[in-house]
């Protein structure tokens, strides 16, 4: 289980680790994005910058700024004390790296506003 936290505008926040193609553990923050229906998304200089191999394809998704291509990277994630591959969106001009509600198939969520409580796992 990790604990986050709730920013001053209430979004919950996790720190994760992003693993680099030479194994190194990048501790970042991440925002969990419910309405973000994939498993994580990134700057492509970032996932650049980890050495992620990017597919060949591309995948379209709807955001808040209406239809975006998003190149697709092999992503790996250290969460929970477990390594995960997963697939990884990576864009221009996101702000946040996102985790999506992908997690919240495999990982509980607990969401404790008044207690303080926040938790993923």
């Amino acid at each position: 289980m990790i604990y986050g936290e709730f920013n001053s505008q209430g979004e919950l926040i996790f720190e994760i680790g992003l693993i680099s193609a030479d194994s190194d553990i990048i501790p970042v923050q991440a925002l969990l994005d419910t309405g973000f229906t994939g498993w994580l998304a990134i700057e492509n200089q970032d996932a650049f910058s980890l050495g992620w191999l990017k597919e060949s394809q591309q995948e379209e998704m709807r955001t808040a700024r209406g239809e975006v291509q998003f190149n697709l990277y092999q992503g790996s994630v250290f969460l929970d004390e477990e390594e995960f591959a997963i697939p990884a969106l990576g864009g221009d001009e996101l702000q946040d790296i996102l985790l999506g509600v992908r997690w919240l198939q495999t990982k509980r969520l607990v969401a404790d506003f008044p207690a303080g409580v926040l938790t993923l796992g």
